[in-house]
Formats: structure tokens, sequence, C-alpha cells
């Protein structure tokens, strides 16, 4: 039993990981003031445990830390990968080069702490990734100060016992690097003078996402230009910005097909989007008072049903290709996609886990179920084979070294960033080359969950033999560095963003929370200002934040 509770074996390294674990997530449960620092308590008391004498074998130790750090980012870019380069496109190119701005500006701001303090480069790439709560960066960066070590005929052992260093500077600067850009978030609402009601009325008129979300309208057809024409027709006049659900003429109502012609006093049920309203008035005629239920009070045989898409073979086929409305007579009016309702256009591709909204008899509809699938219970299974499969293309392409002019050593973006890269590369693609990639939210946030405590456990237990005594040879200091890269960067690009391009509030809020990756600021912004539009925002800007901070803690001890 001495061997279990004392020693290094498997066993001992097994019972020392999921007690640290456990303990740690309890801790983390704890709010003081309505902030916690949650699973980050793992990273503290694993230096605490291991300044008292408690080891796990080095060889375990470093392929818990790359194991976990690799669950981690790889389970981050699956969840982020569908929305990655869509969140470039209108304002978020704006904030995306805002949130490069701050990653370069924190990175400035470490650098010059360094010349004017004589402090330890390594020990301030430490720093800076703890006083922006990055801990990819932070594992990052210690991978290749290894590999920059070993290349110079450093012992493998020594290199890690040096990059282990690293972690005593991230576990003082991150503390206040939480509390920090939460005080950020506080100081620029009065600051700004901020008129909450008019930030917010602001973004309703003009939110992304109402250009996807479904709304539907009842209108009588009066446009004389459209009389005797075919619905094909109009919709490719018009480049398919609506969708005739149902077409109510006399008595008889029914869904209308490609070739169906448009008569004056026709009513028709279209399913559009917000900013096409008034579009779609021009073309067709003002709305009429009908309800929905005015449709289905005629309808003897036609059903309106929800079908879940849960066949591979479906997946990233677009409707054109599936042709459902010409060879089985039903109507998809909209889809159903984490929790948005969307418009459904000819070329929207259909993902695994969506859910179409369907329109037609109750025979077409059970024939298209078989089509999509249609077992929701078939999605709680994880299509492992893709995940393992990008993990090794994570590794591989993250081993490989790329050369630029002008820094020493050839650069490999690494088990941090080789990993998330193809992440989001196949969570975006894969519909495309029929790669399914699905995976419901909790199996994402249980893997993820399970690769950052065993990141942070590894990290903690390897820092913990020098802690206390780097900490007493001066590295109180680095409590005042980490605070001045966690409150800097953020206020000046946030006085750039509100005055010079006219970012709303909210878009700040998010924009300051996505680029510290912090979600107990995005959690507190939320709380604080009770509003959708601020964790929209930290979507937007996370990816490549994310992957920015990765990239510049590697760079940074490349050029050092």
């Amino acid at each position: 039993m001495k061997e279990l509770f004392f020693g290094t074996g498997i066993a001992h390294s097994i019972l020392l990981f999921a007690v640290l674990i456990a303990s740690g997530l309890w801790l983390g449960r704890f709010k003081i003031k309505g902030v916690s620092i949650g699973a980050t308590w793992i990273l503290f008391l694993g230096i605490v445990l291991s300044h008292f004498g408690l080891r796990v074998d080095p060889t375990v130790l470093s392929f818990m830390k790359d194991f976990g750090l690799i669950l981690f980012v790889f389970c981050i870019g699956l969840q982020v990968g569908p929305g990655f380069f869509h969140s470039f496109r209108a304002g978020g190119v704006k904030l995306n080069l805002l949130s490069a701005g701050m990653v370069l500006l924190a990175v400035l701001t470490t650098i010059c702490i360094h010349l004017i303090t004589g402090e330890s480069f390594h020990t301030m790439v430490g720093v800076m990734s703890g006083a922006v709560t990055n801990t990819p960066g932070l594992g990052a960066a210690q991978q290749t100060l290894t590999d920059v070590l070993v290349q110079q005929g450093v012992d493998g052992a020594a290199a890690q016992q040096t990059a282990a260093s690293m972690a005593s500077s991230y576990a003082v600067a991150y503390p206040l690097g939480v509390l920090g850009i939460i005080l950020v978030l506080i100081i620029l609402g009065p600051l700004f003078k901020a008129d909450l009601e008019a930030e917010k009325a602001e973004l309703d008129k003009v939110d992304p996402s109402a250009a996807s979300t479904a709304r539907r309208m009842h209108c009588e057809v009066e446009n004389p230009a459209i009389f005797g024409k075919r619905l094909e027709d109009i919709m490719r006049e018009h480049h398919g910005s609506f969708l005739v659900s149902r077409l109510m003429r006399g008595g008889d109502i029914f869904i209308p097909g490609p070739d169906t012609v448009l008569l004056q006093g026709d009513r028709i049920l279209i399913v559009t989007s917000q900013p096409e309203v008034d579009y779609i008035r021009n073309i067709f005629g003002e709305e009429v008072p009908l309800h929905l239920s005015d449709w289905l009070k005629h309808e003897d045989k036609l059903v309106s049903r929800r079908l879940t898409v849960s066949k591979s073979s479906v997946n990233g086929k677009t409707l054109r290709e599936l042709n459902l409305r010409a060879r089985y007579g039903i109507q998809v009016t909209r889809i159903l996609r984490t929790g948005m309702e969307l418009v459904a256009r000819p070329n929207s591709l259909l993902l695994m886990g969506d859910t179409i909204l369907v329109v037609g008899t109750e025979r077409s509809i059970n024939e298209v179920a078989e089509i999509v699938g249609n077992k929701p219970d078939n999605l709680l299974h994880p299509n492992l084979v893709p995940i393992f499969f990008g993990i090794a293309l994570g590794v591989i392409f993250g081993s490989i070294p790329f050369r630029f002019p002008g820094i020493p050593q050839p650069v490999k973006v690494g088990l941090a960033g080789g990993p998330l890269i193809i992440a989001i590369l196949l969570s975006h693609f894969g519909p495309k080359w029929r790669i399914t990639t699905y995976t419901t939210v909790s199996a994402n946030m249980m893997l993820r969950q399970i690769g950052i405590c065993f990141f942070l456990a590894a990290v903690g237990l390897g820092a913990g033999e020098t802690f206390v005594q780097s900490l007493l040879a001066g590295g109180f200091w680095w409590i005042l560095y980490g605070f001045i890269i966690t409150v800097l960067p953020p206020l000046v690009i946030a006085l750039l963003a509100r005055y010079v391009f006219k970012v709303n509030f909210y878009q700040i809020c998010g924009l300051v929370s996505g680029c510290m990756t912090n979600p107990a600021a995005l959690s507190y912004a939320q709380d604080a200002y009770k509003s959708d539009y601020i964790s929209v925002n930290y979507v937007t800007v996370y990816p490549l934040t994310m992957f920015l901070r990765v990239l510049a803690a590697q760079m940074m001890i490349l050029l050092a």
C-alpha cells in the first residue's frame, strides 16, 4: 500500500490523477462574488501536492499532458469549425482584426516588460499565457522550448524540466488573469457611458442571425409582372431568396411544384428571412391576415412533421441534390440547427443532427424519413473514426517543420496547433467531403473536459517541485507583470474599437471575453448585461484568437 500512495508506479499515477482531478473540480464549483476559476483549481492543487513530495513518473506525466492538450484543442476545433470561416464575413472581419491586434499588443507588452525588468523571456511567456488565461498557449510554448533545447544538445529530461518551470509563472499570473479581465468589463460600461437599451436596439436592427432565421409570410399574388409565370422562373429570377411552402387557390390547398403557374388572387405561404420581407412584398403583393391554422384546417391530406437527419449518407448533401420535392412531393420549409431556425433553400446543406420541418402527405413523409434516417438515438453513438483519424493527421501536421527567413529554428505548429487546425478544417469541410464529424454537445464537452483536466493535472504536478522556490526568488513580481498584460491590451483595443471603429458595446464585451479565451469573463458579461449578443461575438473571435495565441507563444520561444 505504501507503493500505491507514495511510489511512482502506474497504479500510484492513476490514483493521484483521479484524486487530484476530482478534488479540483469539486473546488471549482464554489464561487467568490459570482466568479470561479473552475478547473484551474486542478493546476493549483497539483502544484501543492507536488511541492509536498507526491510525484508521477516523468514519462507518464509527459504523455498525460500532451494527450490531454490534444483532446482539448481538437474538441474545440470540432465545435467552432463550422462557423470559423463564416465569422470573417461582415462585422466579423473587423472584430477578428481587432482580436489579432489584441494578441499582438499582449506580445509587445510582454517583450517590453522583459526588456525593462530583465526577467527571463521564457518566464515571461509563461506569465503571458497565464495573464490571457490561455492554457493551450502554455502547452505549445513548453513543447516548442523542449524541442529547441533538445536540438541544442540538452538532455531530454533536463529540457522537459526547464519547460515545466514555465508553468510556475503561468500559475502565478492566472488568477488575476481571470479577475483582471472581469475588472476591465466592469470599467467599460461607465467608461463608454453605454445606454444598454439603445445599444441593444441598434444590434436588433442589424442582427446577423436574422439573415438566416426563418420568417413565415402570407401573401396574395397581386403583381401583374408575375401573373402566368412558373414558380421556378420567379425563384431563379430572384435568386431563391424565399420558399413557397403552400398555395391556396379557391378552396384548394396544395404544395406548389417548380412548374406551378401563379395566377392573380392566389394566396401563398412563404418562408423567408426577416431582411427579405419588404423584398418579398414587392415581388408578390401585400401580406394578408391569415394564420397558420387557416392553412391547416383546409388540409385533408397534408401534414407537417419534424424529421431528424441521422444517416451519414445524407450528411453534406444539399436539398437540391436530394430533390425531395420532385421525387416525393414534399416540401422542406425549415432547418433547425443548434437552436437556430434556418430557411430551407435549394443549396442548403444538411448536416448530421439537423432537424428539418417537412410538409406533405403521411406516406410521402414516411418515405423521406427513411431517406434522412429520422432516428435520433443513432446520434448518441459517436463517430470515432473521423475523430481519431483527425487527431492522427493533427499530430503529423503539427510535427512538420516550416522554415522562415530570419528564424533560426524551423517552426512547428505543434501538438496544440496541429490538431486544432485539422479539427477546424475537418469540421468545416467534412460535410462537403461526406465525412461525418458530428458529436453531441455532451460528448464534445466530456472529451474536452477530460483533456483539459489531464493537462492541468500534469502541468501542476510537473511545476510544483520548484514553484515555491521560484516565487520566493522574486516570482511575486510575476503577479504585477501578468496584471499589466491582462488589463492594458484589452483596454487599448476596446477604446480603439469604440471611438475609431464605432463598435457596439455588446460586441466589445464579446470581443474582449473571446480574445482572452476566458469563459468566466463571458459568464460575467452575460449575467451583468443580459444579452446573447455577447456570446455571439465571443464565438466570432474565439477560433482565430485561440490559434494566434498558440502561434504567438511558439514564435516567442523560437525568436528568444
